[in-house]
C-alpha cells in the first residue's frame, strides 16, 4: 500500500529530490503532508493546469497538509500555535499558498495594492479550476503568505537565514525565478530564504512545484538545517513549452493562453503554435498532450469508474476520447472518415511516435488539441461571467494599459444676464449734443406730476 501511494504521488514528476523520507512517512503508517505555491503577479495561464491536476494524484494517495487559522496564528505567532498544539489544526487538506510577499519582493513586478487584488484574482480563478476538475476544494486551504510572514518569529528567522546566506548562493537560488535585471534589488535576493523558511512554518513534509524551483529547493535543503530545522523533501514537475518553443510565460501574451481567453482566441493561438511536422523537441503542442491533457483524460476516467476522491465538478466531465474509442484509449484525434478516420491512444508515448513519423499531422493534433483546451475553459468561463465580485476585482488586478482615463465633468456654468446696457445685444444710447461735444444722455419719459409742474411753470412765466 505504502509502496502505490509513493507510485501515485512521484508519477509523471521531471524530478524527485529527498524521496526516502516520503517512503519513510509512508512505511510509517503516516500521511505526509505538502503544500504548492505561487506568487500572484501575471495572470495565469493553462500551464497551471500540470500542477493543479497533480494535486488530485496528492489528495487520492492521502497526502495532507495541516489547516491553521490565520487571525489565530496572527494573534499568537506560529511559536504560540505550536504551544497550542495545534487544537485548533484539521490534518485534511493540501495548502495552496498565495505568496502575496514573494510577488511584491520580486523585483515590483506588482505594486502592493496591486498584488492585493491579483491575490483575489488568483484565488476565484483557482477555485474555479479546481472545481472544474472535479477536485473537491473541501480540502484546499488557500493561506496568503502575509498572514504568517509578518510575525515576529518568522521575521527572526529570517534575520538569522540572512546572517548565515552569502549573496553568491541567494542570487543563485533565485536565478529562475527571481527577475533578472542589470542592477538587481535587495529585495529579489531575500525572495528563496522566504520560500524555504515557508516550509518550516507551514509544517510540511514536501514542496511541490515546478523543475524551474530546483536551485530554491536545493537552497532550502542546505540552509534550514543550518537554523536547526529538518530537511524536506521536493517534487517538481516539467515545465510546458510555450506555444513558440521556450518557457510559458505569465509575462509573454504570445507564449500562453490564459483561463480566460475566449474560444476564438484559443483556436487562432494553438493554429499559430510551433508544431514542426514530425519535430517533438520543444513542441508546446505536443507537451500540452502530455502534461495536462492526457492526465485529465485518465482523471475523468477515474471519476467514470467510481473514484472517490473526484467529485462531478463543473462543465462537460467527458473524457478526451471520440465515442466508439477501443477500451484503453485516453486521448483520440478525431479526424473525418474521408481523412482515415479518428486515431486513438492508449499513451502519450504511442502519439509521439506518430508524430514523429509523420503519421500524426500537426493540423489533425493541433484541432483536437484546441477543442480540448475549450472544453476544459468553458466551465472557467462560465463562471467568471456569472461571478460579478470576480469581474471587479478582474479590472483591479490587471487595469487595461490602453484604457483613456475618463475626463472629469466640466462644472455647469451659471447665467448672470448683464447689466443694462452692456451685451452683444444691447440697443445704442442715444446721443446729445451740447456745446459742440457728443455727451452720450438717457431721456426718461416724465412723470404725470412731472408734466402737471411743468405746465404751472410755463403759464407763470
Amino acid at each position: 500500500m505504502a509502496e502505490e501511494k509513493y507510485k501515485l504521488i512521484t508519477r509523471r514528476l521531471q524530478e524527485v529530490l529527498g524521496g526516502d523520507s516520503i517512503k519513510a512517512i509512508l512505511a510509517e503508517g503516516r500521511t505526509p503532508k505538502c503544500y504548492w505555491g505561487s506568487a500572484p503577479t501575471g495572470r495565469p495561464h493553462i500551464g497551471y493546469f500540470v500542477p493543479l491536476t497533480k494535486i488530485a494524484d496528492f489528495l487520492r494517495a492521502d497526502v495532507e497538509v495541516c489547516e491553521y487559522i490565520p487571525a489565530f496564528l496572527d494573534s499568537l505567532g506560529y511559536l504560540g500555535l505550536k504551544r497550542a498544539n495545534r487544537a485548533n489544526m484539521h490534518c485534511n487538506q493540501v495548502k495552496v499558498l498565495l505568496a502575496d510577499v514573494h510577488a511584491f519582493l520580486d523585483n515590483l513586478k506588482a505594486p502592493l495594492e496591486l498584488v492585493g487584488y491579483r491575490t483575489k484574482y488568483y484565488k476565484h480563478l483557482l477555485l474555479a479550476v479546481f472545481k472544474s476538475l472535479g477536485i473537491p476544494t473541501s480540502k484546499l486551504h488557500f493561506v496568503e503568505g502575509s498572514s504568517y510572514q509578518l510575525t515576529k518569529e518568522y521575521n527572526l528567522d529570517n534575520y538569522r537565514l540572512c546572517a548565515t546566506v552569502t549573496e553568491h548562493d541567494a542570487k543563485k537560488a533565485g536565478a529562475e525565478v527571481v527577475k533578472q535585471v542589470e542592477s538587481p534589488l535587495l529585495s529579489g535576493l531575500l525572495y528563496p530564504g522566504l520560500q524555504a523558511l515557508d516550509e518550516q512554518y507551514l509544517d510540511v513534509d514536501f514542496q511541490f512545484g515546478g523543475v524551474d524551483q530546483r536551485k530554491i529547493f536545493t537552497f532550502a535543503e542546505l540552509y534550514l538545517p543550518r537554523l536547526g530545522y529538518r530537511k524536506r523533501a521536493h517534487l517538481m514537475n516539467a515545465m510546458v513549452p510555450g506555444l513558440a518553443g521556450g518557457k510559458m510565460s505569465a509575462s509573454d501574451p504570445n507564449s500562453k493562453i490564459d483561463f480566460l481567453d475566449a474560444p476564438e482566441v484559443v483556436r487562432k493561438k494553438i493554429k499559430l503554435a510551433f508544431c514542426e511536422e514530425g519535430n517533438t523537441e520543444d513542441n508546446g503542442v505536443l507537451s500540452f498532450v502530455e502534461a495536462v491533457l492526457i492526465p485529465i483524460s485518465e482523471l475523468r476516467i477515474a471519476r467514470l469508474q467510481g473514484d472517490k476522491i473526484l467529485e462531478q465538478g463543473s462543465g462537460d466531465h467527458k473524457p478526451f476520447i471520440a465515442d466508439g474509442a477501443p477500451e484503453g484509449t485516453v486521448f483520440s484525434i478525431e479526424r473525418d472518415e474521408k481523412f482515415g478516420g479518428s486515431m486513438h491512444y492508449n499513451s502519450f508515448a504511442e502519439l509521439k511516435a506518430d508524430f514523429a513519423s509523420k503519421a500524426l499531422h500537426p493540423k489533425d493534433l493541433k484541432t483536437s488539441v484546441a477543442a480540448a483546451i475549450n472544453n476544459l475553459l468553458e466551465p472557467i468561463r462560465t463562471a467568471f461571467q456569472a461571478d460579478e465580485e470576480w469581474q471587479r476585482i478582474e479590472k483591479l488586478a490587471y487595469p487595461d494599459p490602453n484604457a483613456k482615463p475618463e475626463k472629469k465633468k466640466k462644472k455647469e456654468k451659471t447665467y448672470h444676464p448683464p447689466p443694462p446696457g452692456k451685451g452683444k445685444n444691447a440697443q445704442p444710447l442715444a446721443v446729445e449734443t451740447i456745446n459742440d461735444s457728443a455727451v452720450a444722455a438717457t431721456t426718461p419719459e416724465p412723470t404725470p406730476a412731472e408734466t402737471a409742474k411743468q405746465q404751472e411753470l410755463g403759464q407763470t412765466s
